[in-house]
């Protein structure tokens, strides 16, 4: 697998992952954890899901209520922080308003290499 040590958000050309509402710069990985910069369009819903993968993310600007599956949410703000463990049940109510943030990965997501 290749690894990215070294990138830049703005040279990054972004992967659109729902309808253009929810964008993915991948910036660095390697074989153990990953760095991802999300850009997220209001009225943006992630239905409840869960992965492998342990997910630790922090809110550059915006607002977005996340939920998990035993009906308590939480909304995160810019300087919040939150971690989902390992197949941990979580979503997105919504997107309040336009959202960005940064989330890790461990391990890595294949599909976002």
């Amino acid at each position: 697998m290749d690894k990215i040590y070294l990138s830049e958000v703005d040279k990054i050309h972004p992967v659109e992952m729902q309808d253009g509402l929810l964008l993915r710069r991948t910036m660095s990985y390697n074989n153990d954890i990953m760095l991802c910069h999300f850009t997220l369009k209001k009225g943006l819903v992630l239905p409840l899901h869960q992965h492998k993968n342990v997910q630790i993310g922090y809110v550059l600007k915006g607002k977005v209520k996340f939920s998990k599956g035993d009906d308590s949410f939480f909304i995160a703000e810019p300087g919040t922080s939150y971690v989902f463990d390992s197949n941990e049940i979580h979503g997105i109510d919504e997107v309040l308003e336009e959202c960005e943030f940064i989330e890790c990965f461990s391990p890595i997501r294949l599909e976002y290499t």
